[in-house]
C-alpha cells in the first residue's frame, strides 16, 4: 500500500498551527550565546534580555497553496551585544520552541535591529 501526505493534508496542517483558538507558535526570542542548534534543543544559547517579539503570521505557497507557516517579527537591542540564534516560541517567556536557528555573530548596538523571518514547510 502506497501512503501519501496529500496536499489537503499539508495545508489543513499549516492551518492548525495557525488557529488562534491554539497556543500559536509566534513570539521571537533571540540569543547571544555560541553554539550549534540541534534537534534536541529546547531553549536559546544565552537568551537576551529584550522581550520576545510577537511575531505577524500568515501561510504562503511554497510547493503547493497554503503549505508554509511564516512568522516575521523584529527585536531591538536594549544595549550592545553580539547575537547569534534566535527561536519561534508559544510563549512572550519560556514555553515550546518550535524552530531555532544560529548563524553567524551579529554585533549591534543600542536601538539595532533584526526582522527574522521564520518559514516552516509541511511536506513529505
Amino acid at each position: 500500500m502506497a501512503t501519501h501526505f496529500v496536499d489537503a493534508g499539508k495545508q489543513w496542517v499549516v492551518d492548525k498551527m495557525d488557529d488562534s483558538q491554539a497556543s500559536t507558535m509566534n513570539k521571537i526570542g533571540w540569543g547571544t550565546g555560541a553554539g550549534t542548534t540541534g534537534e534536541t534543543d529546547t531553549t536559546l544559547f544565552t537568551e537576551a534580555s529584550e522581550a520576545r517579539a510577537t511575531a505577524t503570521i500568515s501561510q504562503t505557497d511554497t510547493t503547493i497553496t497554503g503549505d508554509t507557516y511564516q512568522a516575521v517579527g523584529t527585536l531591538t537591542a536594549n544595549g550592545t551585544k553580539t547575537i547569534t540564534n534566535a527561536g519561534l516560541f508559544d510563549a512572550a517567556s519560556g514555553g515550546n520552541m518550535l524552530v531555532k536557528g544560529d548563524h553567524a555573530g551579529v554585533p549591534l548596538l543600542l536601538n539595532d535591529s533584526i526582522e527574522y523571518t521564520f518559514k516552516l514547510q509541511v511536506d513529505q
